[in-house]
């Protein structure tokens, strides 16, 4: 008979493992990702002149550590093999025909990815005897990634946005528009310079975003058909039951009164 006393660990403090639970946006987003790329991307780095920090970044991103080829993006030797083209540096006089010839040398639809401070605007080196600018000075830039340098977390986000727009250009469709057809202008019967005199007004009192909706609510009260344009002016303040919109709406209709009463139109 064995005098060991048998211990039998509680259940609050067994290790038990939780089932991790994706949130349904997550799983809907992830599906129409598999189903517009159906492949791995490869991507082809490219060194304008810079100080190759850039180049310590992007290495450090395709290690194990951070590991971007989970995502399907790998590095490859060849530009006529590449998806994706990665300039780093600043644009330079000696790299400017190579740089083209990796350009041209990738099939389409292929995407121009700027890397870095230098890469994006020239950076340090943007005033240089030798230095164009950025990489948008010569090529289609269709993703920034800045920094100086950028981290591995920034450029797998950099590249997770390109890949997003290579499954746009692999499914784009070009509309090209007819020799008889023009794109009917909004508002046209609203004179041009009181149009840019009430959108600068909105904009000081409501900023960019906010403004372009008021603008619009604005311009179809000027636009009504068989209306005093004051009327429509008056009924459009009279109907609003926010004290912010009435202000805003009311210096438009000053707007218009000095335009109309000046003759400025």
């Amino acid at each position: 008979m064995s005098l060991r006393k048998t211990y039998q660990v509680p259940e609050s403090l067994q290790a038990r493992l939780d089932k991790v639970e994706l949130d349904e946006k997550i799983v809907a987003a992830k599906a129409a990702l598999l189903n517009d790329i159906k492949r791995s991307v490869y991507i082809y780095r490219v060194d304008c002149g810079g100080c190759n920090g850039c180049e310590i970044e992007i290495f450090a991103t395709i290690t194990p550590v951070f590991d971007a080829e989970r995502f399907g993006i790998k590095n490859t030797p060849s530009p006529r093999h590449a998806d994706i083209l990665v300039y780093t540096g600043a644009m330079t006089r000696s790299m400017r025909m190579p740089a083209l010839r990796a350009y041209e040398g990738a099939p389409d639809p292929k995407l121009v990815v700027s890397y870095g401070a230098c890469g994006c605007t020239g950076g340090i080196f943007h005033d240089n005897y030798c230095v164009w600018g950025g990489t948008d000075q010569l090529l289609p830039v269709d993703v920034y990634i800045p920094g100086c340098p950028p981290s591995p977390a920034q450029t797998i986000y950099g590249f997770a946005i390109a890949l997003g727009l290579l499954g746009q250009k692999l499914h784009e469709t070009n509309i090209v528009e007819g020799a008889d057809e023009h794109a009917p202008l909004l508002y046209e019967n609203v004179p041009y310079r009181l149009r840019v005199e009430i959108e600068r007004e909105a904009r000081r009192m409501a900023g960019y975003r906010y403004s372009e909706k008021l603008v619009d609510r604005f311009m179809g009260a000027l636009s009504a058909e068989g209306v005093d344009v004051f009327s429509s002016v008056d009924a459009l303040i009279a109907n609003e039951s926010d004290p912010r919109k009435v202000e805003i709406f009311s210096e438009l209709k000053d707007v218009l009164v000095s335009k109309v009463a000046g003759g400025r139109l």
